[in-house]
C-alpha cells in the first residue's frame, strides 16, 4: 500500500517522539487530520493559530521536547508568526507545520497563499517548502534535529496540500 504524504508526515512525527500537536484545522491541512486521527498523537485544538504556536512553545519549555504546531495556509500561517518569533528570541525548539496551496499555484497569488517562508526567514533557524513527497520524511527528521541542536529554536515546514494527499 502506498502511503499518502499525510501518513508519511505523521509517521515521521511519531519517530521523532511527538506526542501532541497543537493547532486549528483548515482547508490546506485537512488531509492531515485523517492520518492524525489514526495515530497515537493527540491533537490539541486551540482557539487561534497564535495560541497553537504558544502552546507548542509552552510544551517545549515544560518538557524539554520539541513542540509541534499545525495551521492552515495564508492567514492561518501568518497568525503563527508572533509565536514563532517568541520561540526564536527565547531559543525554544518548535516545529511549525503550515499548510500551503497546491504546488502549481505557489507564486500565482492563489486564495490563502502566503509566502510564509519569506515572512518567517528572520525568525526561524530554518524553513522548508516541501515540493516532493519523497523529501517529506527526511525534512521532518532534519527539522527536529535543527530545532533541538546548537542554539535551539523554531523550524518551519510549509506543506502544500497536494503533497499531503
Amino acid at each position: 500500500m502506498i502511503k499518502t504524504g499525510s501518513q508519511i508526515l505523521v509517521d515521521a512525527l511519531i519517530r521523532e517522539g511527538a506526542e501532541y500537536v497543537f493547532g486549528i484545522p483548515g482547508g490546506a491541512v485537512l488531509p492531515l487530520f485523517d492520518a492524525l486521527f489514526d495515530s497515537p498523537i493527540k491533537f490539541i485544538l486551540t482557539r487561534h493559530e497564535q495560541g497553537a504556536g504558544h502552546a507548542a512553545d509552552g510544551y517545549a519549555r515544560a518538557t524539554g521536547k520539541v513542540g509541534v504546531c499545525l495551521v492552515t495556509s495564508g492567514p492561518g500561517a501568518t497568525n503563527l508568526t508572533t509565536a514563532i518569533a517568541t520561540a526564536y528570541m527565547d531559543s525554544i525548539p518548535i516545529v511549525a507545520i503550515t499548510g500551503q496551496v497546491k504546488t502549481f499555484l505557489i507564486g500565482n497569488d492563489a486564495f490563502q497563499e502566503a509566502d510564509i517562508i519569506g515572512i518567517t526567514r528572520p525568525i526561524t533557524k530554518h524553513s522548508y517548502l516541501v515540493k516532493d513527497i519523497k523529501d517529506l520524511a527526511r525534512i521532518v527528521k532534519e527539522a527536529f534535529f535543527i530545532a533541538n541542536t546548537g542554539r535551539r529554536g523554531p523550524v518551519l515546514i510549509d506543506l502544500p496540500v497536494d503533497v499531503t494527499m
